[in-house]
């Protein structure tokens, strides 16, 4: 018996294991591509909603798959690689099959890559153009299959295909095509996603239109000749409409995206506490309202649950952009500002608390000077005694200075810290400027300072990132003292048509008209509102009450159907009229010129109340009996001498008809009388 058979199979079979060996070996040796890639930074907002994606290097969107439509994926392997799920990385019935149909017909006909083949052409950027290439390609393959799993292959694909133009894998195929998240597929948009990443440019649905329905209809033919469409199914997704045009990636929220980024870098998702819809719905409100209001205006916006601290709006600018005279690019809410009225109802919070004030304490209105700082109410007149609740209504100047002075700046600068606020002197230490705007701030700064008074003189500190732990700001004021604010506030005259004392707001207006500002809360909500020039150049005409007022009632309307009713007053809350108080409160007085004993009050002797008189050579004869000098006196709220020293004096008058005249000694205290001047 010849023994030769028997060698054969044994060199045969040793052979098959040397080559296995060799294989195995070849394999093994497979250095392998990084499989990371950097993805697309996202920004979503409190529900998950995508308001922003980064684009990676060379301005491509390339995300996370994330929850992909099963659908889609029994398709594209049902077209792409049917044997996907059973085969080590390479197809060779898929292979065989390529060849010799590219033999009968003289060129290929159908491809025998599969589904890894491509993952590792993706990987490494490589054609398939030369024997050399495929077969790299092939080990390459058969290496991930022994690296990897399934899914994880299957995932990779989804992560780098490309979709036409600069999108890269599924998901931003998908925003890209049909500006949504893939989660959820039609057969018909399925079927192009299956197909674009074939031949991506000359598939693209926006130029080449035919190419691309050609293309889908193809996928769709195949599965359904599978079993994986019904009928039906199949002709309404030959029918379905190409998209052609690519959509744009969302850019909601730009600012704060740009903030989260930068604070934030190695997150790959940011989830926002932001209202994604309202936060679109105001960026549109903002740059209608810049139209509105001039040349190179902007508008910014925040809006805060003050019973959890979560901003849940923050607009910039009016626009985001950096090529136009808005200069959209800066980020408003976040820029340094003179805040001009908005921070006297702090003051007068305080002074509550001191035992300095009441709101039904009366304050004269009238000249001061302190070291040469002479501050003068707004429209340039002078009311003399006045309550403190009339005098922050009327936001008027001298009452709140003389408020500081007893203060003392410093402690205004430590309350807002206090708050949470971060305000930023222009030089020096601070002074009495700073009642009147002479401080920066932000917008975010007064909102939350404003949720404080909203709180109850403690607020949580505001934030915008769903993983930011919720933090409490210092006491600033009690809880008596924020309610009186807050009556106050919400006393003031709403903007025509909105509904009056829902809100409790302020308004203010910054040097030079620089600044238009309001801000304020109801019993869950802050909003602020800042209209100007990110240059810092005045916008003639801007006021706060005019331009700002009724944006910020425009916010409320715009966030819910109603406002959220204001607290009642704390038990402890001291309620009560000017004559009731204690007498300390019943008049607001230096605390120096209580300890000055100076003379009774000043009288007006002469004109006497309700005189008729003619003066002769337009001189008024003026005789004051009491006080301390030196006197200012005041005609209809305007002074007509300040510094005098004599107690009997002529001043010029002109005009007719009825008018006040108001004498204020050293210390504060006054007299008036009505005279008519013929």
């Amino acid at each position: 018996m010849r023994a030769w058979p028997l060698f054969l199979c044994v060199g045969l079979l040793f052979g098959v294991a040397v080559a296995r060996d060799w294989a195995d070996s070849w394999i093994d040796r497979t250095v392998l591509p990084s499989t990371l890639a950097d993805m697309s930074v996202e920004v979503r907002d409190r529900s998950g909603i995508l308001m922003r994606v980064f684009p990676v290097e060379n301005g491509r969107w390339r995300l996370n798959p994330g929850s992909v439509d099963p659908g889609y994926v029994d398709m594209l392997i049902g077209y792409e690689d049917k044997r996907f799920w059973h085969h080590s990385g390479v197809d060779g019935i898929a292979l065989v099959r390529a060849a010799g149909q590219a033999l009968f017909n003289g060129r290929a006909v159908s491809g025998g890559s599969t589904l890894t083949m491509q993952v590792a052409r993706l990987l490494e950027n490589s054609g398939t153009g030369s024997w050399s290439g495929k077969i790299r390609q092939i080990r390459l393959a058969l290496a991930l299959e022994r690296n990897l799993g399934k899914d994880d292959i299957l995932n990779l694909y989804m992560t780098h295909a490309p979709f036409g133009g600069n999108l890269e894998g599924i998901r931003a195929g998908s925003l890209g095509w049909f500006g949504k998240d893939p989660r959820r597929l039609t057969p018909s948009e399925a079927a192009l996603l299956v197909a674009l990443p074939q031949s991506p440019e000359t598939r693209r649905p926006d130029r080449h239109t035919d190419a691309a329905r050609a293309a889908r209809n193809r996928v769709l033919e195949r599965i359904g000749t599978q079993g994986g469409l019904s009928a039906e199914a199949l002709a309404t997704a030959r029918r379905a409409v190409v998209p052609n045009r690519m959509q744009t990636f969302p850019q909601i929220a730009a600012h704060e995206a740009d903030h989260a980024r930068r604070n934030w870098p190695d997150r790959q998702v940011h989830h926002l506490t932001l209202d994604g819809a309202l936060q679109a719905r105001l960026e549109v409100l903002a740059g209608q309202a810049a139209k509105r209001i001039g040349q190179r205006v902007s508008v910014s916006f925040v809006i805060a649950d003050h019973t959890s601290g979560e901003v849940l709006t923050s607009v910039g600018s009016a626009a985001y952009s950096a090529n136009d005279r808005r200069e959209g690019f800066v980020d408003m809410t976040r820029a340094i500002r003179s805040p001009g009225s908005t921070l006297k109802p702090l003051i007068y919070g305080i002074a509550f608390d001191q035992g300095l004030a009441h709101p039904e304490t009366l304050i004269h209105d009238g000249p001061v000077s302190y070291d040469g700082y002479a501050p003068q109410n707004f429209d340039g007149e002078f009311r003399g005694d006045i309550r403190i609740r009339t005098a922050l209504q009327h936001s008027l100047n001298t009452p709140v200075v003389q408020l500081t002075r007893e203060l003392g700046p410093s402690r205004l600068m430590s309350a807002l810290k206090n708050a949470g606020a971060q305000p930023k002197l222009p030089v020096g230490k601070p002074g009495l400027a700073i009642a009147l705007g002479g401080v920066g701030v932000t917008l975010r700064d007064l909102v939350q300072l404003y949720a404080v008074m909203a709180q109850g003189g403690q607020a949580l500190l505001l934030h915008s990132d769903m993983e930011d732990p919720v933090r409490q700001s210092r006491r600033v004021m009690s809880e008596p003292a924020a309610w009186q604010i807050m009556d106050i506030l919400r006393g003031l005259a709403p903007p025509p048509g909105a509904r009056p004392k829902v809100l409790a707001y302020k308004t203010g207006t910054s040097y030079g008209h620089r600044d238009s500002w309001a801000v304020g809360f109801d019993g869950q909500h802050v909003a602020g509102v800042w209209i100007g020039r990110p240059d810092g150049t005045p916008v003639p005409g801007a006021f706060g009450g005019d331009l700002a007022a009724p944006l910020l009632f425009d916010l409320f309307g715009r966030l819910k159907p109603d406002f959220d009713a204001l607290p009642p007053p704390p038990p402890s809350t001291l309620i009560l009229g000017s004559s009731d108080l204690p007498r300390p409160l019943q008049r607001f007085r230096p605390r120096d010129a209580l300890t000055a004993a100076p003379e009774d009050a000043p009288r007006l002797i002469f004109p006497p109340a309700g005189a008729r008189l003619s003066p002769e050579d337009g001189l008024l004869t003026v005789k004051l009996h009491g006080g301390s000098v030196p006197f200012a006196l005041l005609a209809d709220g305007k002074p007509l001498a300040t510094g005098i020293q004599t107690r009997e004096f002529e001043l010029p008058v002109s005009g007719r008809g009825y008018s006040t005249l108001v004498v204020v000694d050293a210390v504060g205290l006054s007299d008036r009388v009505s005279i008519q001047l013929d």
